[in-house]
């Protein structure tokens, strides 16, 4: 896997983990991604429209049908991630859809793209995908017995939504990976377009509670802000990383945002359970070794 790739993964990955904390923090919903498409389609705008004045009236119509699938699954993907995040923790959410995304889209990128795993990336993926699952607290993140009913279910809830998010984490991960690789559109400009046609697709849900939008900016315009500049950054770079190497080798390489958001004080994943989160730490580790050779 060539360094460039690399270095753009891990750029990418601690961008992702800032951006999800802030999204946590927030507590958005429909409103939320309204104000965060909006967001994006104004910050990069101007760089955008820059380079791609003359690129985007050229386009084949499947590079548009990409564009507003990407936009349909994206708006999709945040608000399955922002119902997770309301109604269960966000160290299950994330960690469960960052932990099926990859490992489907990998998977499904051998059959659309043709890639090759190999018996070293099949280890790779698979030690990523299982030190997810460790640094967020072992096997109990699923099975964990205790505590009350209403403790059980909002975990229960954490599986269920977080799932959701990471088949839309492939889904999207598949179409712009196409897009990039295959019809060579500009990263900058499948993501961006992407959000222009999000605004639409976002419309209908705050129409229908309209008076509730602007209270909600003033509440949550930090995180607003934060998130137009970091969740399009992030995936712009991971886009470039797939024009370099395989998707299945940059979507699960994707996941070193868990050991970043780890890094940001706990307040991601549980300060417990040490031994989980040390020993996860190696298996990502080692996953990502054997994924870049």
């Amino acid at each position: 896997m060539p360094i460039t790739a690399l270095a753009l993964v891990l750029c990418a990955a601690l961008l992702h983990a800032v951006w999800n904390l802030g999204a946590k923090k927030a507590g958005g919903n429909h409103h939320f991604v309204l104000a965060s498409a909006i967001g994006v389609s104004l910050l990069w705008g101007p760089a955008a429209l820059y380079l791609g004045w003359r690129q985007i009236p050229q386009w084949p119509p499947t590079a548009w049908v990409c564009a507003l699938a990407s936009a349909a699954i994206h708006m999709l993907y945040f608000s399955c991630l922002l119902k997770g995040y309301r109604v269960s923790d966000l160290n299950v959410v994330y960690p469960v859809a960052r932990g099926s995304g990859p490992l489907v889209s990998s998977l499904a990128a051998v059959l659309v793209f043709g890639e090759r795993l190999g018996l070293a990336g099949l280890a790779g993926l698979t030690a990523i995908v299982g030190g997810i699952v460790l640094i967020a607290g072992g096997p109990a993140l699923f099975f964990r017995a205790g505590g009350d009913a209403a403790a059980r279910e909002k975990r229960r809830l954490g599986v269920l939504w977080g799932g959701l998010t990471g088949l839309l984490i492939a889904s999207y991960t598949l179409v712009d990976g196409y897009a990039v690789k295959v019809l060579l559109v500009s990263p900058l400009l499948i993501d961006w377009v992407g959000n222009v046609l999000r605004v639409p697709f976002s419309l209908p849900a705050v129409l229908r509670d309209r008076a509730g939008f602007m209270p909600a900016l003033r509440r949550q315009w930090p995180y607003v802000l934060l998130m137009a500049v970091c969740s399009p950054a992030a995936y712009i770079l991971v886009l470039y990383a797939m024009q370099l190497a395989p998707v299945s080798r940059v979507a699960p390489m994707r996941e070193l945002s868990m050991l970043v958001a780890a890094l940001l004080g706990g307040q991601l994943l549980q300060e417990g359970e040490r031994h989980w989160r040390l020993l996860g730490a190696a298996f990502i580790a080692a996953g990502v070794i054997a994924l870049a050779l």
